[in-house]
Parts: structure tokens; sequence; C-alpha cells
């Protein structure tokens, strides 16, 4: 089975990232062929500041490895290290309609909070889909949002096979029963249900562009200010507490589950006043992700040795590539 998937480097990573993506990648990378990237072509959308995109890039590859990315059992390499990818960015860019662009889901969510409708973010979800095709991925694994994400490529793999293979049956992609298989094959996501969606400090997913994080590598009192300053009602401390607060949400994303079930019978009994709770949270967020906190700082003083990581890494990632660009080239007729 081969795994693959990535993140934006386009800013700090937070619990979002981390339940809703990198904790599933350092268990899936002891599965199979398990590659992870730094997608800082989809990070210049919103980066347009060259010192700090290099930054970022560096600091997320970092945290990956501070996470417990292996590179020696994952391929972790920087997107912008395999040329490949945008050459079949534009190949699949040629036989994709428009319409399947304009009812893109984060687009659409993307320009009605305020940002720019240009030609990167419409055609954000082709660079996806090129960065799933080109190495052949079996298994994706992306929150319930980027669902959309991943059928849009298997339709345009779809597209593509039928276009410039003959013989090709979209009911038979693997060609078990004609022979003919399709160039590029059809991902599937994996989603991990229970952290599918994880919450921002303001009751929405948690995301970067919505400005309700609580970023993983902050410094200690900038955690504490965001976890405390959750949002919470006005329940009084005696009463029972409503269970669709955030703050139940993420102590119940955060807590070991024997803990958790003590924090819920005391949430609903009441008695306790939600500051409790949220130094419950800090305590749990501690506990987590110091060990990852104190190893970032350790890697952040040998950047040769994590430049070494991320080119071996796109020399692995572009062997991976090699035989499904060069069926493409000359399916088309390059």
């Amino acid at each position: 089975m081969r795994i693959l998937s990535g993140a934006q480097s386009s800013g700090r990573l937070h619990l979002g990232n981390y339940y809703g993506a990198i904790r599933q990648w350092v268990d899936l990378q002891h599965q199979g062929e398990a590659l992870y990237f730094v997608a800082n072509l989809h990070a210049l959308n919103t980066i347009r500041d060259q010192n700090r995109a290099r930054e970022l890039t560096r600091d997320n590859a970092i945290e990956f490895l501070a996470f417990g990315l292996d590179p020696d059992k994952a391929t972790l390499f920087r997107q912008s290290d395999v040329p490949e990818v945008c050459e079949l960015y534009w190949i699949l860019g040629t036989v994709i309609p428009m319409s399947n662009l304009e009812r893109a889901h984060s687009y659409k969510d993307k320009v009605a909070r305020g940002q720019a409708a240009d030609f990167g973010l419409f055609a954000y979800p082709v660079l996806m889909a090129a960065d799933i095709l080109l190495y052949g991925a079996d298994r994706v694994p992306v929150g319930k949002d980027q669902q959309q994400h991943i059928e849009f490529a298997r339709d345009w793999a779809t597209k593509f096979n039928a276009t410039y293979v003959a013989g090709y049956d979209p009911k038979d992609p693997q060609g078990l029963k004609n022979g003919k298989p399709g160039i590029l094959k059809l991902p599937e996501s994996l989603i991990v249900e229970e952290t599918a969606v994880v919450p921002g400090l303001d009751g929405q997913k948690m995301s970067r562009s919505y400005g309700n994080t609580i970023d993983i590598f902050a410094e200690d009192k900038e955690v504490k200010k965001r976890i405390m300053g959750i949002p919470t009602d006005s329940t009084p401390v005696e009463s029972p507490k409503p269970t669709d607060s955030v703050l139940y949400k993420l102590l119940k994303l955060m807590l070991p589950a024997e803990q958790f079930a003590k924090t819920d019978e005391s949430w609903r009994a009441g008695g306790f006043g939600y500051g409790t709770y949220k130094m419950q949270l800090l305590d749990a967020f501690h506990a987590t992700f110091d060990g990852a906190r104190a190893k970032r700082k350790e890697l952040l003083s040998d950047s040769a040795q994590l430049e070494a990581i991320l080119v071996r890494g796109a020399e692995k990632a572009r062997a991976y590539a090699e035989p499904y660009i060069r069926d493409v080239r000359k399916a088309v007729g390059l």
C-alpha cells in the first residue's frame, strides 16, 4: 500500500493539523510505502514573502520530524523539489472541466471569507490531484473537508485515462477484464472519523484561515492565553455544562480515555467552573506535546541534517514519480 499526504507550509502547525493528519501519518509510516511532503507550492496562495516562505517550509519539515516521522521509514520532501508535479498539474488541467473547479467547496468558502479569487486558489484542486496521482498513491489520509478533492482526483484520473488509453473501461480501472489498465491510479481517501473535524476556538473547523487555532509550537505564554481564552457560556459553577462546548470537544479529543471519562462525569454533574477544565486542557496539551516541542528545538540546531533528509526524500519521491510521468508524457505525445 502506498500512502501519500501533505500539509501546506502557510503557518505554524496546530491541533487540527496534528489530530486531523500528522498523528495518522506517524502510524501509517509503519504500514506501507509512505510519502509525506511540505506543500510549499500550495502555500504560495497566501504567503507572498520569500523569507517567510522558506522559514515556514523549514519549520514544518522540522515539526513533522519532531512528531515522530522517521525518514528511514517514510519519504519526507518539499513539494517544490519534484518539478514533475507541475508538469502533471498542467497536463491534467487540459482535460478538467471548468465546472468542476467552480463547484469546489474550498474555493467558494475561502473567497467568501475574503481570500483573493486568483488562479492559484481556483486551480488548487488540480495541483492537489497532481500531488496524489504522480506517485500512484493507494490511500490518502485527509480530513473530511478534503474528501471532495479526492473525488476530483479520481474523476480526473478516470477522464485522463479514458481520453488517452485506448480500450480503457472506467468500470475496470485496473484492466483486470480487458487488460487495458489506466495510466493514473484511482486513489482512496483515508479518514479517521473521530478526528475528521477538529474544532477551533470559535466552534468552526480549526484552520489558520479562520484565526481560531491553538499552535503546537507556540511559546508557553501564548498557548496558555489561547486555551484560557476559549469562549464559554455563563452556566453557573454548580450546574451541568453543555456538551456542545468547544472546550468539552477539545477535552474529549486530547484527554486519555480513562481521564476523559472522569471529566465527562463531572462536566455533566456540575460543581466545577470552566477555569478548572481549561487547566485540564492545558495540562493535557503539555503532556501530549512537550516531547515534540523539545525535539523541535534540537532539530533547529542542525540545518544541514534537515537539508540532507529533504534532498534524499526528493530523490526517492522522483523515483516513485518517474514511471507515471513517463507514461503520461508518452500518452499525450510529449
